[in-house]
C-alpha cells in the first residue's frame, strides 16, 4: 500500500498582521507629530508650497511689529535667547525647525529677523503660508 506524505510547506503570506501594523503606525505617528496651534486670527499670504514639517517654536509677527514666540510675547532679543537657553548646544538645535506666522501686511525686514536669529542659530525657519486659491 503505498501512502503519501504531504510535508509540504504552504508558501502563503497573512495579510491582516501587516495591515494590523500599518494601522499602529498611523496611530503612532498621528499622536507624536506636533500640529502648529496658531491662537490669534492671520491672514497669511498664499502659496503653492505643500512642505509640512514640525514646529519646534512658533513666531509671531504683528501687523504693528509686535514679536510673540509661542504665543507669548516677546522682544526680539529675548527670542533669541530664549532660543538659544532652551537648545544650548548645536547638537540639540539639528531638529529644531522655527515657524515663521506674519500677517500679509507685515513689512518683510521683521521676518528677515527672525530668518537671521534662525541662521546664527543654525536652525530651519519656515514661513507660515495658506494655500493659493484658485
Amino acid at each position: 500500500m503505498g501512502l503519501k506524505k504531504r510535508n509540504k510547506i504552504s508558501a502563503e503570506f497573512s495579510m491582516s498582521s501587516l495591515t494590523d501594523i500599518i494601522f499602529l503606525l498611523l496611530i503612532f505617528f498621528m499622536l507624536t507629530s506636533t500640529l502648529v496651534k496658531i491662537t490669534q486670527p492671520v491672514d497669511l499670504p498664499e502659496s503653492d508650497s505643500k512642505t509640512v514639517a514640525p514646529t519646534s517654536a512658533l513666531v509671531g509677527i504683528t501687523p504693528d511689529g509686535t514679536y510673540s514666540l509661542n504665543n507669548v510675547p516677546a522682544s526680539l532679543s529675548s527670542i533669541e535667547s530664549s532660543l538659544r537657553s532652551e537648545w544650548p548646544t548645536r547638537e540639540s538645535r539639528e531638529s529644531v525647525t522655527i515657524t515663521i506666522v506674519a500677517d500679509k501686511g507685515v513689512p518683510f525686514e521683521k521676518v528677515e529677523r527672525i530668518m537671521e536669529i534662525a541662521g546664527r542659530l543654525r536652525v530651519k525657519a519656515i514661513i507660515a503660508t495658506k494655500p493659493r486659491q484658485g
